[in-house]
């Protein structure tokens, strides 16, 4: 009955739990006639205790623990490289099939941030991000997505020598575009937020988009989390230059659709974050700092500035700090809480735009 209900996805023919959320696991468990408690506790042995062993799993009668063995896996994708940065910034390449993509954690004073990846590569082509400058090899499964979180958590928690700060926020602001990938990405919130998942609150998790429209508008009818949207300049001229999804979906038509999420969400209390990276003599004149203000003067919003990272044969600069607190002062002055986002982790590449991966 139950290989009705779920889609194979290995070689073993075998169902992954770690692409079920607490609902379809549930009704994963009744379907092979089970009590729906059984869920609870497979869940609370996999999120809580990191547990991928049925046979550790002892609360559990024994020929469940069989039927489990014989039916479904527990399988993250594998960390396959770490690099740490001198400034405690941890980058790992997770092998997904022939590929890699990358899992960035970022420790800072009161929090750390785990920032996950979406999609192979992405099919956006900002120019200013390395990400884009790579052939898009497909959507990330649930499981590829939160198996990033669950290797993650379980290399913090249970590593003692290297005594990290737990990981407490979680961002989807890694490769890839999460609304382009708004199925897979929606359960996977599902799972991060549960109690019987991560149990992460929605006030803590951030999902970032650069403005596809129609899966923003459905987002808002089907999870609430903190909004972050890549602006990246004050007016559609600048933004069709460096980023293409414009000439589809222009300013005034994003932050349509971004009021409408605000105004039905409960997480974006202090508003929604706008990203803008700082792009020598392109989006960081005087003139376009109050251009963007007025473009944002009726949405509840924070500005997080972003000196750009280099990458390999750009065309890009970063402003020069002067010219990026000058702008920040100047929406500061125009009443936005504004931030100048310190890079974290460029010795590693695992900085704002610099997450690549590679062909292995």
């Amino acid at each position: 009955m139950y290989n009705n209900l779920y889609k194979f996805e290995n070689i073993d023919n075998k169902i992954n739990l770690l692409n079920l959320d607490y609902q379809k696991m549930c009704n994963f468990f009744l379907s092979i006639g089970e009590k729906k408690f059984c869920a609870d506790q497979v869940m609370n042995w996999i999120y809580r205790e990191y547990c991928d062993d049925f046979d550790k799993m002892t609360n559990i009668s024994k020929i469940l623990r069989k039927k489990l063995k014989n039916i479904c896996i527990i399988k993250a994708p594998h960390f396959i490289e770490e690099h740490l940065s001198i400034d405690g910034t941890i980058k790992w390449k997770v092998a997904i099939n022939n590929n890699l993509i990358e899992t960035v954690y970022i420790p800072e004073k009161n929090r750390s941030t785990l920032c996950v990846s979406t999609q192979i590569g992405c099919i956006l082509e900002c120019k200013f991000c390395s990400t884009g400058q790579i052939k898009f090899k497909g959507n990330l499964k649930v499981s590829e997505i939160v198996g990033q979180i669950w290797n993650a958590i379980k290399r913090i928690r249970f590593n003692q020598s290297k005594k990290k700060r737990p990981i407490t926020n979680i961002v989807f602001m890694g490769m890839g575009e999460p609304l382009l990938n708004l199925k897979n990405v929606v359960n996977s919130l599902k799972i991060i937020l549960n109690n019987f998942g991560f149990n992460i609150s929605k006030n803590k998790v951030t999902i970032s988009t650069a403005g596809i429209v129609p899966a923003l508008n459905k987002l808002s009818n089907m999870i609430d989390v903190n909004l972050a949207v890549s602006l990246h300049a004050p007016n559609d001229l600048i933004r069709n230059q460096i980023m293409s999804i414009n000439k589809k979906y222009n300013i005034q038509n994003l932050l349509r659709s971004v009021n409408r999420y605000l105004s039905v969400s409960k997480a974006n209390r202090g508003g929604v974050t706008i990203e803008y990276v700082m792009l020598d003599h392109i989006n960081d004149e005087i003139i376009h700092a109050e251009e963007l203000a007025l473009l944002l003067r009726k949405i509840p919003s924070k500005i997080n500035l972003i000196p750009w990272n280099i990458f390999p044969n750009s065309i890009y600069k970063s402003s020069h700090p002067k010219r990026i607190e000058k702008f920040a002062s100047i929406l500061t002055k125009k009443g936005f809480f504004t931030i100048i986002r310190k890079n974290r982790g460029t010795d590693i590449n695992a900085a704002c735009g610099q997450l690549i991966g590679k062909i292995v």
